[in-house]
């Protein structure tokens, strides 16, 4: 499974980056908001650091102005895939920029039957949100696991990207279901590094490293 990060900031890209080879990056407006920058030009930079996709998502809410957003994005950089939402105009975007051969993620993806909907019009991206889901009382991960099996049933080529993420249990069950990528906050990106054994590990072994007799 892909690891990709869900993130606006340089910074964390770099930092995480730094660590382990990121698949890719996801942002969104209100991400780049946070950052306080120039959307283009965060995205321009964030693509010179990463080698595999980055998401950018449109604003416009009709055809013609995500067709628009779209073209522009792509011509930012090659790994750009441009996100649109779950809507009947998205769904009209995603068939013409996939035509134009631009990738597409489908975006706000809350049920199988979207999911559907988003291969059928040619999509590369699925991004099922799981933590809101969860928040609404449903099981996001069972969204997933019904996603992957109608993709398989029908030979779909296009991916589950599973986002809204909010833990490192999300990201488990992701990979145990078979999808082809989660994308994690820089939060979730450092626990799944940390648990209380590995630690307890490395104390014990430094307490007994003190033990051993040195040579004067």
């Amino acid at each position: 499974m892909q690891l990709f990060l869900d993130t606006a900031s340089v910074q964390e890209i770099k930092a995480a980056n730094a660590i382990i080879a990121l698949d890719g990056v996801t942002t969104n407006p209100t991400l780049i908001m946070k950052e306080g920058r120039n959307y283009n030009e965060v995205l321009k930079e964030i693509c010179s650091i990463i080698k595999g996709t980055v998401s950018a998502e449109t604003v416009s809410l009709d055809v013609d102005g995500m067709i628009k957003e779209g073209i522009a994005f792509s011509k930012i950089a090659k790994n750009i895939v441009v996100k649109v939402p779950m809507t009947v105009e998205g769904m009209k975007a995603c068939q013409m920029l996939t035509k134009k051969g631009i990738k597409v993620n489908v975006t706000l993806v809350f049920s199988a039957n979207q999911a559907l909907l988003a291969a059928k019009s040619g999509a590369f991206f699925v991004s099922p949100f799981v933590g809101r889901l969860d928040d609404i009382g449903k099981i996001g991960m069972d969204v997933v696991r019904e996603i992957k099996q109608v993709y398989d049933n029908y030979n779909f080529k296009t991916q589950i990207l599973v986002a809204s993420v909010r833990n490192p249990i999300h990201v488990l069950d992701a990979a145990k279901i078979g999808a082809d990528i989660a994308t994690v906050p820089y939060s979730v990106f450092e626990q799944l590094f940390n648990h209380t054994l590995t630690d307890v590990g490395i104390k014990k072994f430094l307490e007994d490293w003190e033990k051993v007799p040195k040579k004067r």
